[in-house]
Protein backbone atom coordinates (compact mmCIF):
# COMPACT_ATOMS: atom_id res chain seq x y z
CA UNK A 1 0.00 0.00 0.00
CA UNK A 2 1.06 3.63 -1.10
CA UNK A 3 1.18 6.22 1.67
CA UNK A 4 1.97 9.86 2.55
CA UNK A 5 2.58 10.24 -0.95
CA UNK A 6 2.59 14.04 -1.80
CA UNK A 7 3.78 15.31 -5.30
CA UNK A 8 3.06 18.49 -7.59
CA UNK A 9 4.55 18.07 -11.19
CA UNK A 10 4.51 21.21 -12.95
CA UNK A 11 4.37 21.07 -17.04
CA UNK A 12 7.22 20.62 -18.55
CA UNK A 13 9.08 19.24 -15.57
CA UNK A 14 10.57 14.85 -15.55
CA UNK A 15 9.74 13.41 -12.43
CA UNK A 16 11.83 9.76 -11.73
CA UNK A 17 10.47 7.73 -9.11
CA UNK A 18 13.24 5.87 -7.85
CA UNK A 19 12.77 2.50 -5.60
CA UNK A 20 13.32 -1.02 -5.11
CA UNK A 21 10.88 -3.66 -6.57
CA UNK A 22 7.97 -4.11 -5.10
CA UNK A 23 7.96 -0.73 -3.12
CA UNK A 24 4.96 0.54 -5.11
CA UNK A 25 6.15 2.68 -8.13
CA UNK A 26 4.11 0.87 -11.33
CA UNK A 27 1.44 0.98 -9.03
CA UNK A 28 1.73 4.68 -8.12
CA UNK A 29 2.40 5.38 -11.92
CA UNK A 30 -0.84 3.13 -12.64
CA UNK A 31 -2.97 5.33 -10.55
CA UNK A 32 -2.32 8.42 -12.25
CA UNK A 33 -4.12 7.04 -14.98
CA UNK A 34 -6.27 5.09 -13.19
CA UNK A 35 -5.51 2.09 -14.08
CA UNK A 36 -5.09 1.07 -10.25
CA UNK A 37 -8.23 2.68 -7.82
CA UNK A 38 -6.53 4.89 -5.22
CA UNK A 39 -8.28 4.29 -2.04
CA UNK A 40 -8.18 7.51 0.08
CA UNK A 41 -6.87 11.27 -0.91
CA UNK A 42 -7.00 13.23 -3.88
CA UNK A 43 -5.47 12.96 -7.68
CA UNK A 44 -5.40 15.97 -9.79
CA UNK A 45 -4.54 15.84 -13.54
CA UNK A 46 -4.63 19.28 -15.03
CA UNK A 47 -7.56 19.90 -13.10
CA UNK A 48 -9.27 17.04 -13.15
CA UNK A 49 -10.00 14.95 -10.13
CA UNK A 50 -9.88 11.15 -10.69
CA UNK A 51 -12.58 9.77 -8.85
CA UNK A 52 -15.03 7.31 -9.92
CA UNK A 53 -16.68 9.55 -12.54
CA UNK A 54 -15.70 7.61 -16.04
CA UNK A 55 -16.43 11.44 -17.80
CA UNK A 56 -12.93 12.30 -15.47
CA UNK A 57 -10.80 9.43 -15.76
CA UNK A 58 -11.14 9.60 -19.24
CA UNK A 59 -10.72 12.82 -20.11
CA UNK A 60 -7.48 12.33 -18.15
CA UNK A 61 -6.73 9.20 -20.03
CA UNK A 62 -7.24 11.53 -23.23
CA UNK A 63 -4.13 13.60 -22.32
CA UNK A 64 -2.19 11.16 -20.40
CA UNK A 65 0.23 8.97 -22.59
CA UNK A 66 1.56 5.86 -20.72
CA UNK A 67 4.43 3.54 -21.29
CA UNK A 68 4.85 0.13 -20.10
CA UNK A 69 7.38 -1.76 -18.92
CA UNK A 70 6.49 -4.83 -21.02
CA UNK A 71 5.55 -3.13 -24.24
CA UNK A 72 2.43 -4.52 -24.77
CA UNK A 73 2.05 -4.03 -28.35
CA UNK A 74 -0.39 -5.75 -30.83
CA UNK A 75 1.51 -8.45 -32.31
CA UNK A 76 -0.46 -8.68 -34.86
CA UNK A 77 -0.06 -4.98 -36.20
CA UNK A 78 2.49 -3.71 -37.66
CA UNK A 79 4.53 -0.69 -35.98
CA UNK A 80 2.68 2.15 -37.66
CA UNK A 81 -0.82 0.68 -36.76
CA UNK A 82 0.37 -0.01 -33.07
CA UNK A 83 1.43 4.18 -33.41
CA UNK A 84 -2.44 4.64 -35.14
CA UNK A 85 -4.70 2.81 -33.68
CA UNK A 86 -5.74 4.83 -30.24
CA UNK A 87 -5.71 8.17 -32.63
CA UNK A 88 -8.25 6.55 -35.33
CA UNK A 89 -10.21 5.00 -33.21
CA UNK A 90 -10.15 6.68 -29.58
CA UNK A 91 -9.58 10.17 -30.69
CA UNK A 92 -11.52 9.91 -34.77
CA UNK A 93 -8.66 11.00 -36.78
CA UNK A 94 -8.51 10.78 -40.54
CA UNK A 95 -6.63 7.70 -41.37
CA UNK A 96 -4.27 9.58 -43.87
CA UNK A 97 -3.50 12.21 -40.73
CA UNK A 98 -3.24 9.16 -38.09
CA UNK A 99 -0.72 7.24 -40.52
CA UNK A 100 1.32 10.65 -41.63
CA UNK A 101 1.90 11.52 -38.22
CA UNK A 102 2.64 7.95 -37.32
CA UNK A 103 5.19 7.86 -39.59
CA UNK A 104 7.09 10.96 -38.60
CA UNK A 105 6.75 9.98 -34.81
CA UNK A 106 8.19 6.69 -35.89
CA UNK A 107 11.18 8.59 -37.74
CA UNK A 108 11.37 10.38 -34.36
CA UNK A 109 11.69 7.88 -31.97
CA UNK A 110 14.69 6.11 -35.40
CA UNK A 111 12.43 3.55 -36.90
CA UNK A 112 11.45 5.58 -40.02
CA UNK A 113 12.42 2.06 -42.13
CA UNK A 114 10.17 -0.49 -39.62
CA UNK A 115 6.82 1.27 -40.04
CA UNK A 116 5.47 -2.05 -41.90
CA UNK A 117 6.51 -4.03 -39.49
CA UNK A 118 5.69 -6.78 -37.29
CA UNK A 119 6.75 -6.33 -33.27
CA UNK A 120 8.01 -10.15 -33.24
CA UNK A 121 10.27 -8.28 -36.02
CA UNK A 122 11.51 -5.58 -33.83
CA UNK A 123 14.10 -5.77 -30.98
CA UNK A 124 13.18 -5.04 -27.66
CA UNK A 125 14.47 -1.48 -27.78
CA UNK A 126 12.68 -1.00 -31.13
CA UNK A 127 9.40 -2.25 -29.63
CA UNK A 128 9.68 -0.16 -26.63
CA UNK A 129 10.71 3.07 -28.73
CA UNK A 130 7.38 2.42 -31.03
CA UNK A 131 6.08 2.30 -27.31
CA UNK A 132 6.45 5.68 -26.93
CA UNK A 133 5.82 7.04 -30.70
CA UNK A 134 2.56 5.44 -29.99
CA UNK A 135 1.94 6.95 -26.31
CA UNK A 136 3.15 10.45 -28.19
CA UNK A 137 0.59 10.02 -31.60
CA UNK A 138 -2.36 11.55 -29.81
CA UNK A 139 0.01 14.52 -28.28
CA UNK A 140 -0.43 13.66 -24.28
CA UNK A 141 0.44 16.70 -22.09
CA UNK A 142 1.76 13.96 -19.36
CA UNK A 143 3.56 11.04 -20.80
CA UNK A 144 4.33 8.32 -17.71
CA UNK A 145 7.10 5.57 -18.23
CA UNK A 146 6.53 2.36 -16.36
CA UNK A 147 10.35 1.01 -15.77
CA UNK A 148 10.44 1.30 -19.44
CA UNK A 149 14.19 0.35 -19.29
CA UNK A 150 14.05 -2.63 -17.07
CA UNK A 151 13.27 -5.36 -19.37
CA UNK A 152 15.71 -4.42 -22.00
CA UNK A 153 19.03 -5.69 -22.56
CA UNK A 154 21.64 -3.63 -21.57
CA UNK A 155 22.55 -2.57 -24.53
CA UNK A 156 19.42 -1.29 -25.57
CA UNK A 157 19.29 1.17 -22.68
CA UNK A 158 20.89 3.73 -23.67
CA UNK A 159 18.80 4.01 -27.23
CA UNK A 160 15.84 3.95 -24.72
CA UNK A 161 17.10 6.32 -22.52
CA UNK A 162 18.35 9.14 -25.41
CA UNK A 163 14.75 9.45 -26.23
CA UNK A 164 13.47 10.09 -22.81
CA UNK A 165 16.22 12.59 -22.77
CA UNK A 166 15.02 14.33 -25.95
CA UNK A 167 11.64 14.28 -24.83
CA UNK A 168 12.59 15.92 -21.68
CA UNK A 169 14.37 18.54 -23.48
CA UNK A 170 11.92 19.21 -25.96
CA UNK A 171 9.88 20.17 -22.97
CA UNK A 172 7.33 17.20 -22.56
CA UNK A 173 6.28 16.62 -18.95
CA UNK A 174 7.05 13.14 -17.96
CA UNK A 175 6.99 11.02 -15.05
CA UNK A 176 8.69 7.46 -14.94
CA UNK A 177 9.64 4.89 -12.64
CA UNK A 178 12.70 2.96 -12.33
CA UNK A 179 14.63 0.44 -10.08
Amino acid sequence: ALRGINLSVRTGEVVVIIGPSGSGKSTFIRCLNRLEEHQRGQIIIDGIELTHNMRNIQEVRREVGMVFQQFNLFPHRTALDNVTLAPRVVHRRDRKEAEDKGRDLLARVGLADKAGAYPDKLSGGQQQRVAIARALAYDPRLLLLDEVTSALDPELVGEVLDLIAELAAAGRTIVMSTH
